[in-house]
């Protein structure tokens, strides 16, 4: 079964995403990921495309309690809508060049 998250990154690094969404597998991995600046640009990835340095992770994702352990993090479980939202919009930003 598929899982979708959001995850608030609380940092002060310009050049690091602010927001990251992740679609996962059944074990955990991610299939594709959006990832959202403060200047409001995204990077996206999946198995066949990319946008920006945004790559899939090489490891399962950990448990929400386990990233929400870490107080520069805010995790939450999000629907398919939202993140196909998120996802389609990553693509036609990224289009348009930002």
């Amino acid at each position: 079964m598929r899982r979708y998250i959001r995850v608030e990154w609380r940092h002060d690094h310009p050049d690091e995403p602010v927001l990251l969404y992740s679609d996962l597998d059944d074990a955990s991995f991610e299939v594709r990921k959006v990832e959202v600046f403060r200047d409001g640009s995204v990077g996206y990835a999946d198995a066949h495309l990319s946008q920006g340095l945004t790559m899939l992770g090489s490891e399962p994702i950990p448990t929400l309690s386990e990233i929400n352990a870490d107080p520069e993090f805010y995790a939450a479980e999000i629907t398919d809508d939202e993140f196909e939202e998120v996802w389609v919009r990553a693509i036609s930003l990224s289009t348009r060049g930002n």
